[in-house]
């Protein structure tokens, strides 16, 4: 091993630490308040939230899943989930923006060395941010990788070109999804900054506008030997790397539904109209607005739950990963994944539906939430999710070791 780790000196403000669970919740919650006053215009005018994000870092929110034996907190998934779930009810980019930091920390976690652990768990901690360089356009699927890892004496070489890279405006790190000589997939650690590392704010997507999902181009960028880790190692055995990503997706739906669905009732309520027909003075009383609202809410909640109780699945296999406790939590994420899919669609067009006409004004800028959820919901297609569930119970084919589950 050679001790390259420490190479970057780093100087930046400490992150403040979070005590316990509810201490992250209220937290999160602080950060929400400030993030929703603006969050129309940085949508509207492709304002990114470089300031935002540097609040949340000093917040002390992104240590949150470090684990104990390094100095953190090692939340429960569903504090996780409703964690995320409270930024994306504020801004549905910036609650998407740490989705890849805590997906490469449960990574790390489960596959990186003893040394890698301390050195980046540690960096997590005081506030550093995680970005990805994953996905490539023009490959066979979106699990294809033409981005390369060659030996360059005792360290490595990587070359490649990635889109979707999602907060990698904002990191401090950019961790490189590569192919090594063996068609294995790794994980390449390097800062900001580093030499043959070219960021391209060119994402242009109608929804989540200010992610920072841009072109990443890597042109024979050097990496330490001891700044990889063998991604590979964690879809040959059960683990738990795809559920904790796949549980944060949720949280993101969930907000953004939560978001349409307050819209929807203050507007309802203090702009709308009845409808011609319906015999009541205000829209609040029409029967059928009042059901509407009602269905949306009650499904609300059945998301709610359903994100709660996977994140329970999902910590048990952690605790105990063996493959039928990882089953478990798959088939549980995947439920709620599904789930909150399909409330964040439903409970966005409904904004519209029941708000009427006057909503679409594009001074108001509602329809981001629509936006925001059509665009995230495409990460991962919820008909899969559907088929690996029912997959399993009929025909008892274990899901797939994916990211995606």
């Amino acid at each position: 091993m050679h001790t390259q780790l420490h190479h970057v000196t780093l100087d930046r403000l400490t992150a403040r630490r979070i005590e316990n669970e509810q201490h992250a919740i209220n937290v999160a919650r602080e950060l929400a308040d400030r993030f929703a006053l603006t969050a129309s215009k940085r949508d509207s005018e492709r304002l990114l939230p470089f300031a935002e994000l540097d609040a949340l870092s000093q917040s002390g929110l992104l240590g949150i899943t470090v684990p104990e034996e390094y100095g953190g907190l090692d939340v429960s998934n569903s504090v996780l989930a409703e964690v995320t779930a409270i930024l994306s009810e504020a801004d549905g980019s910036i609650g998407q923006i740490p989705q890849n930091h805590f997906y490469i920390l449960e990574a790390l976690r489960t596959d990186g060395t003893e040394e890698q652990k301390r050195f980046y768990f540690d960096r997590a901690l005081a506030g550093d941010r995680f970005g990805n360089a994953l996905s490539e356009r023009d490959t066979k699927t979106v699990g294809h990788y033409n981005t390369r890892i060659t030996r360059d004496g005792i360290g490595y070489r990587v070359n490649g070109r990635k889109y979707y890279s999602t907060g990698v405006l904002f990191a401090n790190w950019i961790t490189i999804f590569a192919l090594d000589e063996r068609e294995r997939l790794v994980m390449a650690f390097v800062p900001n900054g580093t030499q043959g590392v070219e960021i391209i704010d060119d994402w242009d997507g109608f929804g989540q506008r200010v992610t920072g999902s841009g072109t990443t181009v890597l042109n024979n960028v050097y990496v330490h030997a001891d700044s990889v880790v063998h991604h590979q190692k964690g879809f040959e055995r059960p683990t738990t790397i795809g559920s904790v990503g796949q549980i944060i997706h949720a949280g993101i739906d969930l907000g953004i539904a939560r978001a349409a669905f307050a819209e929807t009732l203050d507007f309802v309520r203090t702009k709308s109209r009845p409808w011609t027909n319906s015999g009541v003075d205000n829209a609040s009383d029409d029967p059928l607005t009042i059901a509407r609202i009602g269905q949306i809410a009650i499904r609300l909640e059945a998301a709610t739950a359903m994100v709660e109780r996977a994140g329970r699945k999902v910590d048990a296999a952690q605790v105990d990963t063996t493959e039928e406790k990882v089953v478990e939590a798959t088939l549980a994420v995947a439920a709620a994944k599904v789930l909150t899919t399909e409330i964040a669609l439903e409970a966005t067009n409904t904004l519209f539906e029941l708000a009427g006409t006057a909503s679409v004004k594009v001074d108001l800028n509602l329809d981001r939430h629509w936006r925001n959820a059509r665009t995230h919901t495409l990460h991962d297609p919820v008909r899969w999710k559907y088929h690996v569930v029912g997959n399993y119970h009929l025909n008892g084919v274990i899901p797939p070791k994916s990211g995606a589950l």
